[in-house]
C-alpha cells in the first residue's frame, strides 16, 4: 500500500507533464499558423498597394488625356457635343 501511495503523486506529475507537452505542441502549431497568416496578410497588403498605385497611374493618364483633348474640342467647337 505504501508503494502504491508513493507512486500516485508520481503518476499525477507524469500525467501533468504529458498534458503540458500536448499544450506546448498545440501552442507551437498555433504560433506557426499565426506567422503564416501574418506573412499572407503582408503579401495581401502589398498586392492592394500595387493595385492602388495602378489605379492612381490610370487616373493621372486620364487627366492628362483630358487636358490634351480640351483644347482640340475648343478649336473644333466640340465642347457642346461633350455633354
Amino acid at each position: 500500500m505504501t508503494a502504491n501511495a508513493e507512486s500516485l503523486p508520481l503518476e499525477h506529475l507524469q500525467q501533468c507533464q504529458a498534458g503540458l507537452a500536448r499544450i506546448e505542441h498545440k501552442q507551437d502549431e498555433a504560433v506557426t499558423r499565426l506567422g503564416r497568416l501574418e506573412v499572407a496578410l503582408a503579401a495581401l497588403r502589398r498586392d492592394v498597394a500595387h493595385a492602388e498605385e495602378g489605379a492612381a497611374e490610370g487616373g493621372v493618364r486620364v487627366n492628362h488625356l483630358a487636358e490634351r483633348i480640351e483644347p482640340i474640342e475648343r478649336r473644333l467647337d466640340l465642347a457642346a457635343c461633350r455633354s
